[in-house]
Parts: structure tokens; C-alpha cells; sequence
């Protein structure tokens, strides 16, 4: 007896074009978090074996002014600052719009529930500032944010190869901690690192973004009106001397993350349509556009500003703009005399302050019944996710070029340490979290 297959019928709606065969995979692949770690593997190796190689081309090439004036009004600045300043605010944004969906549908949207990774994000934050410190040469002490972030592109990567090893609730806290820890990461940056401002054009920032607010209160939704007014927001941060990147972080914050109209609404309204449509004699052309056309606006207003942004704004943040961050900025120059006590620091933080600094926070909590543990996740397996969380790659970088000078010793030894202790960190954490998943497989 022969199964008739059936389509779906969501995919016959629209026309399929023999191209479709092509892009389809690699939509798909632009949405997979794991490929984007593999290809910031690539792109630092890359960067790693061009400075080393030709050192004077790659500071040459960043180093190029880039700009544009416009009567008495000028700016320019080098390759290398578009990128860190300008296109990586573009980064933040999409961190700023993951902690409000997290803050309004996720795990941080109750205290309960996200206490224990926002525990765990304190503790991994406070430990490798201070192991940093303990070790660190005096001069280089302004460094102590370096070791606090976690890279979560690296960390997904590094759960995608551990694969049903790894207890779905240990992958939920992790991201969640991850999100946290991104908050963390960006209070360090506003507050450690941002010097000489100018309470004017910071005056300026606050009442663009009051008025962000209330657009975004008012109903008013152009992508056009609120990227002009995201523009002058960020160009008010740069003259603020308040780190421009924040700019972005607020702004994804402001972002609404409920959509405008009710799915049930555009359920009922699709249904009455559909009813309406069907007796296609008995409607004029007009009538049909016009349904037509509110059935495109409701459906993209039932789905929220944060996860419309979130969707587009992925595979541009993933696939460009972090490749080329890490591209401008890996790029270290391995010497005897940056392996020094300065990246011996960064690497301890990362190594060691993360999983201790995780670990004895969620304990505490644990024990004190502020929290419980994730389904699946026993203190060793929470161990092994502190040693991964020590993989601080882009936020790390992003500190240490705030930290200190271009061109500077410190710098090549932050960056150095970073390198290392990521890559001792996911190693150690791959190969701690296989043998203790394994050993209970075994006694099962």
C-alpha cells in the first residue's frame, strides 16, 4: 500500500524559484550559532599568521584614515576605529536586544529563575577581576576587566561538539549567564573605561533616547526615523566620551519585545480574510489590496521589534562584523616578551577565576535555597561549564583595546593572555565535562 506524501502547507503558499535551492541551507546556516565559532577560529588564525608573517601591512591596513567632512564638519579616523567604535555597535545592540528579550520572555525575566545564573555571572566576573589583580604587574592593573566576559559564540561552539553529552539545563544556565554576563561586561565598560566626559553631549544622548522611548511609546516603528535618530544617538556618545558602543546596548534596551498586535488578533483576522478572499467574485481589486495589505501589516506587527532585529541583524553580527573585529584585532604579534606576567594574569583569570568564581557562587546560592541546580546538572558538570564560561574571546578584546595603548607591550600581553586562556579554558572545559558525563554513563 503506497503513502500519498503530503507538503506542507505553509511552504505552498509561496512561489519556489530554483535559487531557493541554493540560499535555503544557507539561511539555515547563517542562524547556526555553532558555525559562526568555528569561523571566528578561522578568521583569528588568520589574523594571528598575517601579523606574524607581515606585521607592518596589518597595523598599515587598520591604521588607514577613513572618513568623510562636510564643510567644517569632519570626522576621520582609522579603519581600526570604525570597526571597534562604529560597526561593533552594532554588536552591542544585538547584545542590548538579547538581555530584553531575556528581561521580558527569558530566563531573566523572574528573580527566581535567574538567580542562579546571575549568581554565577557575579561570581565570574568578581574572581577573575581579582586573580587578575593579585597577579598582574601595578602598571597593568587598569586591565582588571579583561578576564571578566565570556565569549557565548566560542561556548556554544564548544557544547555543539560535546553534543548530547551535555545536560540541556547546563546549555540553558550557561546562555542565560552568558546574556548576564554580557550585562556585567557592559556596566565594566561604562564605568571602568570611559574617561574625560563631556556632560553635554551626554546631556544630548539621554534626551535622543528619551525621545526613542517615546516614539517607541507613541506607536511610531520606521526602521527609517529611529535609525536616523540611533545615528545621532551614537554620534552623541562619541563626542559624550562615554564608550560609543553603549549607545547600541541602549538602545536595544528601549526596543519593545512584545509586538503591537496580539497573535490571537491576526489568527482572527487571517481567518475572517481567508473567508473573505475565498469568493473572489464578490470583491473588487481595491478591496482585495486592501485586505491583502493589512494581512502584511498585522503579521509583521505580531511579531516583536527585539526578535524582528534579533532575526536580521544575526548573520551580519555573527558572519561580518565579529569576523572583521577579530580580524582587526587578534592579530597580536607573538614574541618571547609578551608571554610576560601581564598575559600570565589574563589566562589565570580566565582559567581559574571563571570556574572558581561560578562555581562557589551557585554553591552558596544552592546551599543557602536562593537557587537549585538545572535539571541534569550535578556540581561537577557545573564545574566543567565555569571552565568553558572562562572562554572570553570578543568582549575580552574589546576590553583590552580600551585598557590599554595601541601598539603597546601591555596590549600584545593582554592579548596573548586572552588567546591562551581561551583556548586552555575550552579544552579543559570539553575534556572535563566528556570524562565526568561518561563516567556516569558508565555507572548507569
Amino acid at each position: 500500500m503506497s503513502v500519498e506524501k503530503t507538503s506542507d502547507p505553509v511552504e505552498d503558499i509561496l512561489p519556489k524559484a530554483s535559487i531557493d535551492r541554493v540560499l535555503n541551507p544557507v539561511r539555515r546556516l547563517l542562524h547556526i550559532e555553532t558555525s559562526a565559532g568555528i569561523i571566528l577560529v578561522i578568521v583569528t588564525f588568520i589574523a594571528l599568521l598575517w601579523s606574524n608573517l607581515d606585521h607592518f601591512s596589518y597595523i598599515a591596513l587598520w591604521s588607514t584614515p577613513v572618513g568623510f567632512s562636510i564643510g567644517p564638519f569632519e570626522m576621520k579616523y582609522s579603519l581600526h576605529w570604525w570597526i571597534n567604535d562604529a560597526l561593533m555597535t552594532l554588536f552591542f545592540f544585538m547584545v542590548g536586544l538579547e538581555v530584553k528579550g531575556e528581561l521580558v520572555h527569558g530566563e531573566l525575566r523572574g528573580i527566581r529563575s535567574a538567580s542562579l545564573p546571575l549568581l554565577g555571572a557575579l561570581g565570574g566576573m568578581i574572581f577573575p577581576a581579582l586573580i587578575y589583580l593579585a597577579i598582574a604587574p601595578e602598571e597593568a592593573a587598569k586591565g582588571w576587566g579583561i578576564p571578566m566576559a565570556t565569549d557565548i559564540a566560542f561556548v556554544v561552539g564548544c557544547m555543539a561538539i560535546l553534543g548530547k553529552r551535555i545536560p540541556k539545563g547546563l546549555q540553558a544556565m550557561l546562555l542565560t549567564l552568558a546574556i548576564a554576563d554580557d550585562i556585567g561586561a557592559i556596566l565594566v565598560i561604562a564605568l571602568g573605561y570611559s574617561s574625560n566626559v563631556q556632560l553635554l553631549y551626554l546631556f544630548y544622548a539621554l534626551v535622543l533616547l528619551g525621545f526613542t522611548h517615546l516614539f517607541f511609546r507613541m506607536g511610531i516603528r520606521s526602521i527609517f526615523v529611529h535609525g536616523i535618530l540611533g545615528i545621532a544617538i551614537w554620534y552623541a556618545f562619541v563626542r559624550s566620551g562615554i564608550h560609543a558602543t553603549l549607545a547600541g546596548v541602549a538602545l536595544g534596551l528601549l526596543t519593545p519585545a512584545i509586538p503591537s498586535i496580539a497573535r490571537e488578533k491576526i489568527n482572527r483576522y487571517t481567518a475572517k480574510a481567508g473567508a473573505l478572499l475565498a469568493g473572489e467574485n464578490t470583491l473588487n481589486e481595491e478591496k482585495t489590496r486592501e485586505i491583502l495589505r493589512t494581512l502584511k501589516k498585522g503579521s509583521n506587527e505580531s511579531i516583536s521589534m527585539q526578535e524582528r532585529f534579533v532575526f536580521n541583524l544575526h548573520p551580519w553580527v555573527n558572519y561580518l562584523i565579529m569576523p572583521l573585529f577579530a580580524l582587526a584585532n587578534a592579530g597580536v604579534l607573538i614574541e618571547l616578551g609578551a608571554f610576560n606576567q601581564n598575559a600570565f594574569a589574563v589566562s589565570a583569570g580566565l582559567i581559574l577565576g571563571k570556574p572558581i568564581g561560578i562555581f562557589l557562587f551557585c554553591f552558596i546560592a544552592v546551599t543557602l535555597g536562593i537557587s537549585k541546580l538545572p535539571q541534569g546538572v550535578n556540581y561537577r558538570i557545573l564545574f566543567g561549564g565555569g571552565i568553558l564560561a572562562g572562554i572570553g574571546f570578543t568582549m575580552s578584546l574589546f576590553i583590552s583595546e580600551l585598557a590599554f595603548d595601541a601598539g603597546t607591550l601591555m596590549l600584545r600581553s593582554a592579548k596573548i593572555g586572552i588567546l591562551l586562556g581561551s583556548f586552555v579554558a575550552s579544552i579543559l572545559g570539553i575534556s572535563f565535562i566528556f570524562i565526568f558525563t561518561r563516567k556516569k554513563k558508565e555507572v548507569s
